[in-house]
């Protein structure tokens, strides 16, 4: 084969261009990034599972964030621009996980209090019972 390029006219020429062609095409292939396709799917099911936690009532703020970095993320894809639209997606995966622990946390206080008053109500009737007798 290196003798056939050789014995060619301008053989050694169409070999080097072939050559830098190939690597070329395979350079442009290796740099594009790819869609962080993962990173949507974290976040979308992040904000869905913060919904239906009932962050909307909770953690309102929170969740309309989130649900905006996400809209970014997307615009981002579709504009090519893959690494900032990766790194917008796991900042909507992080606060969507943020208003989920804050609506947690706000179910909680509310359980916490109707136990208080449920224990204070109990003691107010074991007190009237004794005072009964």
């Amino acid at each position: 084969m290196h003798q056939f390029i050789n014995n060619r006219p301008g053989g050694r020429v169409r070999g080097a261009l072939c050559l830098s062609a190939a690597i070329i095409l395979l350079s442009a292939c290796t740099s594009a990034p790819l869609a962080p396709t993962a990173a949507l799917n974290e976040a979308r099911d992040a904000i869905a599972s913060a919904e239906q936690s009932g962050a909307r009532q909770h953690s309102g703020a929170e969740l309309d964030e989130a649900q905006q970095k996400l809209i970014l993320a997307e615009r981002l894809v579709r504009s090519e621009q893959m690494v900032e639209a990766e790194r917008l997606a796991q900042e909507a995966m992080i606060v969507a996980q943020l208003a989920s622990a804050r609506t947690e946390s706000a179910k909680a206080l509310e359980i916490n209090k109707e136990m208080g008053r449920s224990a204070d109500a109990l003691n107010e009737e074991m007190q009237r019972k004794g005072e009964q007798q």
